[in-house]
């Protein structure tokens, strides 16, 4: 049984991951982790006390995350002291950051993905085969839409779909379209368009459920590795 840790447990992805691993019978949730100065820190959720304190890390075997940037590398240096191995779905971290996160990975196992969803990754291996065929012919544009309480614009994903057609294509990505309104989980849209013909890829969340069941697979697989940094297409082996 992997004992499992949850930071930003009150949070709407933590917490929802949070559920789904204690209807999972190959997880034992032993810490929860939440920011001091959250209003409810003193909660309970099944029966489990939150804690502020990093070093409650020692009781788990692996960590998910999705958190801030400032929080995920503060979590972290206490994983790395206490061997305890990351899945970390935040998003918004600088190039100083992922280098933090990487020189971690030399010695501890570490699941890095800006969107845990199995359709979402089956979406950035069609885009990449797309960007193979169409992107030295096709005008390409991301349009991305979130809840308006996400902070980073473009999301991860958007970057990561940017990345990706950038690498099978050579072309740079420079329409990239942000939306931010309501209570949006997750859409995404890569759109190739031509003067003869428009293909679109598009992807839409219905639930925050596709991304913590992703992160709960992504902290199965990752039990089963010794160190290195790892993405959701290695989780899924779909690259």
């Amino acid at each position: 049984m992997i004992k499992l840790a949850v930071s930003g447990a009150l949070g709407r992805m933590g917490g929802r991951i949070t559920d789904l691993a204690f209807e999972d019978k190959d997880f034992q949730v032993t810490v929860l982790l939440e920011r001091s100065d959250h209003p409810e820190i003193h909660r309970k959720i099944h029966n489990l006390s939150i804690s502020k304190d990093p070093a409650a890390l020692k009781a788990a075997d692996v960590l998910i995350e999705f958190t801030s940037p400032q929080a995920t590398l503060e979590h972290l240096e206490a994983c790395g002291q206490h061997q305890v191995k990351m899945v970390v779905g935040t998003t918004g971290f600088s190039e100083d950051q992922i280098a933090e996160i990487q020189k971690a990975s030399q010695k501890l196992p570490i699941v890095l993905s800006s969107n845990m969803s199995v359709g979402v990754n089956c979406l950035f291996q069609l885009t990449q085969e797309a960007a193979r065929k169409l992107g030295g012919d096709y005008q390409i544009k991301i349009v991305e839409a979130h809840h308006v309480h996400k902070k980073d614009a473009p999301s991860g994903t958007a970057k990561t779909i940017a990345q990706i057609i950038e690498g099978a294509s050579g072309r740079k990505v420079t329409d990239i379209q942000s939306i931010r309104e309501g209570e949006t989980i997750g859409d995404h849209k890569v759109i190739f368009e031509s003067s003869v013909d428009t293909i679109t890829i598009s992807h839409q969340a219905k639930t925050r459920d596709i991304f913590a069941k992703g992160a709960l697979l992504a902290a199965k697989f990752i039990t089963t590795q010794k160190k290195g940094l790892f993405d959701m297409q290695d989780v899924l082996r779909i690259s």
